[in-house]
């Protein structure tokens, strides 16, 4: 039976290529036993998270160097569909070679994000994304499990829907990056909401400090805001702090998705004018931070970017 009967043609080309891989061929699935982690020079860490709501599980195993914190090695198990499988096996990955503290900073965009064939269209139908959720949450157990706190002490991020176990920072970047519209597609797209949807809007069975409603209103004004200050023409007559956010907005939609992929990442760390021209200083951080293209191919294509998305009197200079 060809796949399209089994999910219909339109579902099944709304996953990457790298999701359809990494669900069939997952490269991190399996276990770790005590006497491998200590091969690798580590200590063994075992975590498990649930969905009780999809019945998808996960169990993830760290070899952990003791001293350093470093992960020497990931290893997953999935009880789960096939993008909890690929979400798994993509989060499995990024957390070799990080430290334990780096590690726990993964989040669950992030994840989504390395699954994607292009930075601009997502790797899951929407009714899916949730599944990489998974995932962060399992992070936060293991890292709990190896500096032994209570997990809920690692959790640095606001969460709004306690169900979907999903944070207030997820929500703005999932509306920003997917460009949702309706609360409907806030829902599809992360879970918040759709369980039991006291956190939607005032009403419910609950009070809460965040609705969905005025989460979705707040960020679509954030944007149009800002696609007003980004518009052609525009930047050349703003003053620096106006510039500063211009630059800022730009690099969030069109550079650090790209460099996400890889594990890196960018921050404007000064910027000054001069004879016309603005003179943006960054720093790379993650992946990029010890590549040697940073100072030439990265640089180059960051430049590129900022003078076609905001004016061509843009140099970029990377300290």
């Amino acid at each position: 039976m060809a796949k399209s009967d089994l999910v219909g043609g339109a579902l099944w080309e709304r996953y990457s290529q790298k999701v359809t891989e990494r669900m069939n061929n997952p490269r991190f699935m399996g276990e770790i036993s005590p006497e491998q982690a200590r091969d690798w020079g580590g200590e063994l860490v075992v975590a498990e998270q649930g969905a009780e709501a999809c019945g998808d599980a996960v169990r993830l195993y760290w070899a952990v160097d003791p001293e350093t914190h470093r992960i020497k090695a990931a290893r997953f198990k999935s009880f789960g569909c096939g993008t909890a499988i690929a979400s798994s096996d993509v989060m499995a990955e990024m957390c070799v070679g990080r430290t334990v503290e780096e590690a726990r900073k993964i989040t669950n965009i992030e994840v989504e994000r390395a699954l994607r064939d292009d930075p601009e269209t997502p790797a899951v139908p929407p009714q899916k994304m949730h599944c990489s959720v998974l995932a962060y949450d399992v992070i936060k157990k293991a890292a709990a499990g190896f500096l032994k706190v209570d997990a809920e002490e690692l959790e640095e991020e606001e969460i709004v829907c306690e169900c979907a176990r999903v944070s207030l920072k997820t929500l703005k970047e999932v509306i920003r990056i997917n460009d949702l519209k309706t609360l409907t597609e806030v829902t599809h797209f992360t879970k918040a909401g759709g369980f039991c949807k006291s956190c939607l809007r005032p009403g419910g069975h609950e009070s809460r400090k965040h609705y969905l409603e005025d989460i979705l209103k707040e960020t679509r004004a954030e944007m149009e805001r800002e696609r007003l200050l980004n518009s052609p023409g525009d930047f050349s007559s703003l003053n620096l702090i106006r510039r500063h956010k211009a630059v800022e907005a730009a690099l969030e939609n069109s550079v650090r998705p790209l460099l996400f992929k890889d594990g890196g990442s960018v921050e404007v760390a000064d910027m000054t004018m001069e004879e016309g021209r603005t003179v943006i200083f960054l720093n790379f951080g993650g992946s990029c931070a010890g590549c040697a293209a940073r100072f030439s191919g990265t640089r180059s294509l960051i430049e590129e970017k900022l003078r076609q998305e905001l004016d061509p009197l843009i140099d970029v200079v990377i300290v």
